[in-house]
């Protein structure tokens, strides 16, 4: 964080100084805030974050061992540090973050991209992190820091020599991308798509449109959106742009986007794609699997190009990133069972476009087996969404379907009822189960998706996989 002075802090969080030790209100902190005591180092801010299950002031003492030089708290605790006491730990979070990055800004050439989408965020999120870096200091989000808690706490790592800002916004309702973008006004606002990731959260597939398009509300006046050409929801935010004063760079596959990808190819080792930036041809060699990721290079390509790096060192950069993120199409295992652990997140669309990879990387003298569970958050829409993925793995002729968790069912029966009962499709009531059965169903030549939103776990599933088979 920049240099700011106890009683700077305090006006921006709005909150109550309560002085400890030698310090005075002129007292200068500059390290990195933390809601997590065992992540705080020395000279760092501690958030007293109430939680679920635990509250952060048990924690203070923790912090200030760690070396913390000031608590955030809601109440005031009995230890030896400088606390602020706010009426809202969250909240004040992001007002402290909003104030920040508004020095910055005034004081420097900070620019800021926003990105958000129903899948694909991280990933582009670390493709145009990776472009940035080497024009400049570049801030961007841990794993998934997308959320009221996650997006302030990367805004906090901004300093005066930050060069760019790299936001993820993710949402599980409406309003909150638009309270999470009003902190910041970036610069360029990145959509990626529009699906039925947490459709069960905002009602339906036009209130996910709604609240995705809050950020392109959100940006700056006179900046840009970057938008996805071959989604019609997204092709549908345009107006809201002009609206809002933004011009508009288009990615994808059809002739009106200014970065598009011409021919695809998909291998086991990779994705290959032709590509047009602003007209000139390039060839783009991604590590990262999947054929859904190359829309992802394309919209980081699109806003670093937009910010003024060069398109061919934009395609390079994007071609040295081996992996998305962990447990995000993960290579693991070994060239004789070859699994790739998918199961970070899940809905319908990545789900589907996982399924298509696993087809399309497996020879023709090898055996396709997707470990599935359960796709979360789609609300009433969740039976339907998991009946047509349990079709969609039939159809694309996946060999074993190997369904786990009560939640992931009606894949299997939907399985079953396309003809898979011959042994290709079995259920497990829980992931040891399912690894019991995969340690001695696996051979040689096998290539396995592992794919699951978070909450089903199947994550450490497939980890336990990669090690047993590596």
């Amino acid at each position: 964080m920049i240099p700011l002075s106890l009683a700077q802090i305090s006006d921006a969080a709005g909150g109550s100084l309560r002085l400890a030790g030698d310090d005075t209100a002129t007292t200068v902190v500059s390290g990195v805030v933390e809601t997590d005591s065992r992540l705080v180092e020395p000279g760092g801010i501690f958030v007293a974050k109430p939680g679920e299950v635990t509250d952060g002031h048990e924690f203070v003492d923790a912090a200030v061992e760690r070396g913390a030089a000031l608590a955030l708290v809601e109440r005031p605790v009995a230890a030896s540090v400088s606390q602020i006491v706010v009426a809202d730990a969250v909240r004040s979070l992001a007002d402290l973050a909003r104030d920040v990055v508004a020095r910055v800004r005034v004081a420097g050439d900070l620019r800021i991209v926003g990105i958000t989408g129903s899948n694909g965020k991280t990933t582009t999120k670390n493709l145009l992190t990776r472009i940035l870096q080497d024009e400049g200091e570049t801030v961007a989000p841990r794993a998934s820091f997308n959320n009221a808690v996650g997006a302030p706490l990367t805004m906090l790592r901004t300093t005066a020599t930050t060069r760019f800002l790299v936001n993820e916004f993710g949402a599980s309702g409406p309003g909150e991308i638009a309270r999470l973008a009003a902190l910041v006004e970036p610069d360029i606002a990145v959509v990626l798509m529009v699906g039925m990731a947490h459709a069960g959260g905002f009602g339906g597939i036009e209130a996910t449109f709604a609240a995705k398009s809050e950020l392109v509300r959100a940006a700056r006046p006179g900046g840009l959106a970057v938008l996805n050409a071959d989604d019609p929801r997204v092709i549908a935010m345009a107006p809201i742009a002009a609206e809002r004063g933004l011009e508009v760079r288009w990615f994808g596959r059809g002739p009106s986007a200014e970065v598009r990808a011409l021919d695809v190819e998909v291998t086991a080792t990779g994705t290959r794609a032709e590509l047009e930036v602003d007209g000139v041809r390039m060839t783009l060699r991604l590590q990262v699997l999947g054929e859904h990721h190359v829309a992802n290079a394309l919209a980081a390509i699109a806003a670093a190009t937009a910010l003024g790096v060069r398109a061919e060192d934009a395609v390079a950069r994007v071609e040295t990133v081996e992996i998305a993120e962990r447990w995000r199409m993960q290579p693991l295992g070994s060239d004789r069972v070859r699994i790739l652990n998918d199961a970070y997140n899940a809905s319908p669309d990545s789900m589907a476009a996982a399924l298509r990879t696993l087809a399309q990387i497996t020879g023709p003298d090898e055996r396709t087996v997707a470990v599935l569970g359960a796709m979360s958050e789609l609300g009433e829409y969740a039976a339907d969404e998991h009946d047509r993925i349990g079709l969609l793995a039939v159809r694309l002729g996946i060999q074993r379907i190997v369904v786990v968790g009560a939640d992931a069912r009606r894949m299997y029966l939907e399985a079953i009822a396309q003809g898979s009962w011959d042994g290709e499709a079995v259920f497990f009531p829980d992931a040891d189960a399912a690894y019991d059965y995969l340690l001695t169903e696996l051979r040689d030549g096998d290539r396995v998706l592992v794919k699951s939103s978070n909450s089903a776990g199947l994550r450490f599933l497939g980890d336990r996989l990669g090690e047993s088979f590596s």
